[in-house]
């Protein structure tokens, strides 16, 4: 905007305009810029003030006799009658006014509502955003689904169920073994609920040693994948301490059973 305003005035076009040296084209641009920009009528005022101070300061003063002669010269001349100018009608001026506000309030209207397409556009843009990302996120779990499908139905899955004993009558849990894609899935049908101070807890029977497996929680009602254990002997789920025991607690055992170990 500054660089337009400095270009125009250093052109000179609005120095020629003042002294009525521009074409008819010239005076539109001139004008339109004076209207405009408010730094091009301070410029355009303050030629003007100094264009009428400097022709005031060249002026010649008007000999005495000069009106009286001039006088003389005018009684010899028909008089021309000067008409006033017809003043515009009030019903004009009133028009004027009246389309001033509804165009002013038609400009108003249309913005407000070239606004709020803007926002549904945005809302719409969000919309879609969302929308792609819950395909995307549905297609993850789409996907995981089958994969555990696949390993669930695989021929070499084998499944083993884990019921409770007399200390969690209703607790039942499965586990999918596949020992030729070394996978293990637990999913937790039902646990019986326990005080809060004590967890179950998943372990692998080892030739020598238990190996913990990971808590598990009521909660978490889906199929879990958890570490394949080669050589492995059996499952247990015991009682533990809330947070997890590092070794296992046999003699709280509630269920364990025993896996098909294959001959080399």
């Amino acid at each position: 905007m500054k660089t337009k305003i400095t270009q125009f005035l250093d052109s000179g076009l609005l120095d020629r305009y003042v002294v009525g040296e521009v074409t008819p084209s010239e005076i539109k641009t001139v004008e339109l810029y004076i209207e405009t920009y408010p730094e091009i009528k301070d410029e355009y005022e303050f030629l003007q003030d100094t264009l009428e101070i400097v022709s005031m300061s060249n002026a010649k003063k008007v000999p005495n006799n000069q009106l009286s002669n001039i006088l003389i010269q005018l009684d010899d001349k028909p008089v021309i009658k000067l008409t006033q100018p017809k003043k515009r009608s009030p019903w004009f001026t009133l028009a004027a006014s009246i389309a001033a506000l509804i165009f002013g309030s038609t400009t108003y209207m249309l913005y407000n509502q070239n606004q709020a397409l803007l926002e549904e556009n945005q809302v719409v843009v969000e919309e879609i955003f969302d929308l792609r990302s819950d395909i995307d996120e549905n297609n993850r779990m789409l996907e995981n689904l089958n994969s555990e499908f696949l390993k669930l139905n695989n021929p070499e899955t084998e499944k083993y169920v884990l019921r409770g004993n007399a200390r969690a009558k209703n607790l039942k849990t499965v586990a999918y073994i596949n020992p030729v894609d070394k996978s293990s899935l637990i999913d937790v049908i039902s646990l019986p609920e326990l005080p809060k101070e004590q967890c179950y807890q998943m372990w692998v029977e080892l030739q020598d040693k238990m190996v913990s497996l990971g808590i598990l929680d009521e909660t978490d009602r889906q199929l879990k994948q958890v570490p394949y254990m080669e050589d492995a002997l059996g499952l247990s789920i015991t009682i533990e301490p809330k947070g997890g025991n590092n070794n296992a607690s046999v003699e709280n055992a509630v269920a364990t059973i025993p896996l098909k170990v294959k001959d080399n």
